[in-house]
């Protein structure tokens, strides 16, 4: 019994061993074939990671050029200053590092010791460091014996050379070099670039193992751009926009697009105010800046606390986003009479209207019940298409539309690109508001007509006016011309991109004739250049939505001039915008008339357009002081009489000594040149006197009273009710007797 008993058990203890062995060995090799077969690429990849250290070599981001290859944005060199701070075993190496580091990096001291406790190996502690201050901690590493512990690692920074200029049209780059806005941001995968890596081996507490292994992939740069940009066209547009801004007092901010008329490529695109993208954080509206910066701070502690530090936080980044928006694209706008060139040459083209139709203005027209007025409140009476678009008269293009109806209306809004974005390469742009034709009831298409109850941005605009003046073709507007490599290989060319054409040749060639017109003795006089065939329209758009929505306390206005030159041979299109003018007058051609002029006047010699001046124009023209210094007096008294120009003598001698205006400067026909024949007489001065606000012949008698010269620009060239506004010295000024200023004159005409 007991024997028996004895090998049962040990069959049972036999049975469950070889059990425990096979779920055993089984469990084994389970975990064998599932770590070899099964995790064992993964592990493989896990225990390269471990003992591999992968850093990132940054590529440096692409420039971008104008198209003269002048530099508007480029990368540069700086330095990610990184701690590593498991290698500081002790306090006073420590205390050394943070020292040294607080005075070169201008950092808190506590704060730098806080980062060389930590247990790693790679601590950033800045980054964009400039390659001075890289240089003083090579010099603090060297003089205190540190090896490990620092480390510089290369990175770049974007830099705007020319700091505020075209600063919504190039945008800003973030603190990982990353396209934020502008064209940063729209060709931001193009200018980045790929960046490369560094694979070095590591122990298991992170250093480098004392065996050599490394791999390296270079950084490839990015691509830069190249743009239709002109610097130096782009530099006139900014400098009178500005000076228009300040004149006109504009509230919210405005706008000029320079386009050539038959490639589409923008010339210049400027918005002030604006920003500088080397600091686009810096709030740059003095006003606005200091409204958000009092404004209470508010604290954590309160719910109160909280909404207050919120709402600041919240004014700060609304006034930030202001700045950066480019109004040219994404902000819409009523056009305002500007529209009519398109509505005008719409009627032409389907020969509803010529030049020679008849209308009559009364001073208003009524459409469907609803009294809609001119701005003549008397009206123009019996007046031609011609003259009516000369006039501005509303209730002739309210005519022209009814005429040509709904659908043919908008076949030609559509056909002019207003209803779709015109696909220019920049972030952000808005699309238009607009009444289909089957939306547009009698009153609609009355208002639409003559530029209002409809939205587009001023990029289409302009571009509509391009189709107007360059044979009716819609070209599709860029800024970028080519894309080049870090070689400087070409990688991509753009070229023209003409969408369709919307009106003919023929058509396109009589409304610019008309517009010329306009520019010369119309109502857009004020941007008049002698001998440039400028051809253009005025427009002044009511903010209506605007109005609404603050319970019409205050109609707002935006002012605006579009045209372009020569009208014989159109190559540059011109829209300037200024949104609500609070200066002493809100209308397109007081406002943005006289900088259009301005514009216009130094951008077209630039581009070698070249003058050609009508016999009336000859008549009108300044001459080129000849040169008498030195010569006998009546012999430089002949030479001046020669040339129909005055003399005013000063002193006792018998031989010009000194003249003014001096030889070769321009002098009105008829003027006066001063000479002066002793030392006395050359230090004699007269006082400029204040010429402002006068007719031309007031200013003439001012001037001559006062012993000085003044030449005339705008609208007193051609029309007889100009007063002056501007003058290029200014009173009170000592200048010498016979100094030439130019006194530019408007006509403060209150045409919409």
């Amino acid at each position: 019994m007991a024997k028996g008993t004895t090998i049962r058990m040990w069959r049972r203890t036999l049975f469950l061993l070889a059990i425990f062995m096979v779920v055993g060995f089984g469990a084994i090799i389970f975990s064998l074939v599932k770590l070899q077969l099964v995790e064992g690429e993964s592990l493989q990849e896990r225990a390269v990671e471990q003992q591999m250290k992968d850093t990132t070599i940054p590529a440096m981001r692409g420039a971008i050029y104008d198209r003269n290859m002048r530099p508007l944005a480029q990368s540069a060199t700086v330095w990610t200053v990184v701690l590593e701070p498991a290698y500081l075993t002790t306090d006073a190496q420590r205390e050394t590092i943070a020292e040294g580091l607080s005075q070169i990096l201008g950092m808190d001291k506590n704060e730098i010791l806080e980062h060389t406790k930590k247990k790693s190996y790679y601590d950033v502690l800045k980054r964009k460091v400039e390659t001075e201050v890289k240089d003083e901690i090579l010099k603090f590493k060297e003089e205190k014996k540190i090896g490990n512990g620092i480390r510089l690692i290369e990175d770049y920074k974007r830099y705007y050379p020319f700091g505020s200029f075209a600063a919504t049209l190039l945008g800003f780059t973030g603190t990982d070099n990353q396209g934020l806005s502008g064209l940063e941001a729209y060709y931001d995968k193009q200018l980045t670039g790929t960046a490369g890596r560094l694979v070095t081996a590591k122990n298991a507490i992170g250093t480098d193992m004392p065996f050599q292994y490394e791999q390296k992939v270079e950084a490839q740069d990015g691509y830069s751009l190249v743009l239709t940009i002109d610097e130096i066209v782009q530099h006139f547009l900014e400098k009178y926009l500005e000076e228009g801004v300040v004149n006109n007092k504009v509230k919210n901010r405005a706008t000029a697009i320079a386009m050539d008329v038959k490639t589409g490529a923008i010339l210049g695109l400027a918005v002030k105010g604006d920003f500088d993208p080397n600091f686009p954080l810096i709030i740059s509206d003095p006003t606005e800046a200091a409204r958000v910066a009092n404004m209470p701070d508010g604290e954590d502690t309160t719910e109160e606390g909280k909404k207050i530090k919120k709402a600041k936080s919240d004014a700060k980044v609304v006034a930030q986003q202001a700045q950066w928006r480019n109004k040219a694209v994404s902000d819409t706008y009523y056009p305002g009479s500007v529209f009519k060139m398109v509505v005008g040459s719409a009627g032409m083209e389907e020969g509803v209207v010529n030049e020679n139709t008849q209308f009559f203005c009364n001073g208003a027209a009524v459409v469907s019940g609803t009294t809609i007025h001119c701005w003549k409140s008397g009206g123009h009476g019996s007046e031609t298409f011609v003259q009516g678009l000369m006039n501005s008269c509303n209730p002739v293009f309210i005519k022209v539309g009814e005429m040509l109806g709904a659908e043919r209306f908008f076949k030609y809004f559509a056909a002019f690109g207003l209803t779709e974005k015109t696909g220019i390469d920049l972030p952000g742009e808005a699309g238009s508001l607009y009444y289909t034709a089957s939306q547009l009831n009698p009153v609609e298409l009355a208002t639409e007509s003559f530029g209002q109850n409809f939205s587009i941005t001023p990029i289409q605009m302009v571009t509509a006016a391009a189709a107007v003046a360059n044979g009716g073709y819609l070209v599709q507007p860029h800024l970028v011309s080519q894309v080049l490599d870090s070689d400087g290989n070409i990688v991509q060319s753009v070229d023209t991109k003409v969408k369709r054409q919307v009106i003919s040749e023929d058509v396109s060639r009589r409304m610019s004739k008309i517009l010329q017109m306009n520019a010369t003795t119309g109502t857009a006089k004020n941007g008049y250049l002698p001998g440039y065939r400028v051809a253009g329209k005025t427009g002044t758009s009511e903010k209506v939505a605007e109005y609404i929505a603050g319970g019409k306390k205050k109609m707002e206005y935006i002012a605006s001039y579009c045209g372009f030159a020569p009208a014989d041979d159109p190559q540059i299109a011109l829209l300037v915008f200024f949104d609500e003018p609070a200066g002493d007058s809100y209308y397109g051609g007081a406002v943005a008339g006289p900088v259009f002029g301005k514009m216009m006047e130094e951008i077209l010699p630039y581009l070698g357009v070249e003058r050609k001046y009508t016999d009336a124009e000859m008549e009108k023209l300044d001459v080129a002081t000849p040169d008498v210094t030195g010569k006998k007096l009546d012999v430089a008294k002949a030479a001046l009489q020669k040339l129909s120009l005055k003399q005013k003598v000063y002193g006792s001698g018998d031989t010009v000594l000194k003249q003014i205006p001096e030889s070769g400067k321009s002098i009105p026909q008829n003027g006066t040149v001063v000479l002066m024949t002793d030392a006395e007489s050359e230090s004699r001065q007269v006082t400029v006197p204040n010429l402002m606000g006068m007719t031309l012949t007031q200013a003439n008698s001012a001037a001559a009273e006062a012993g000085i010269n003044i030449t005339v620009s705008g609208a007193a060239l051609t029309g007889g009710k100009a007063q002056s506004h501007s003058q290029s010295i200014a009173a009170g000024t000592k200048v010498s007797p016979g100094t030439v200023v130019n006194v530019g004159f408007v006509e403060f005409d209150q045409v919409q």
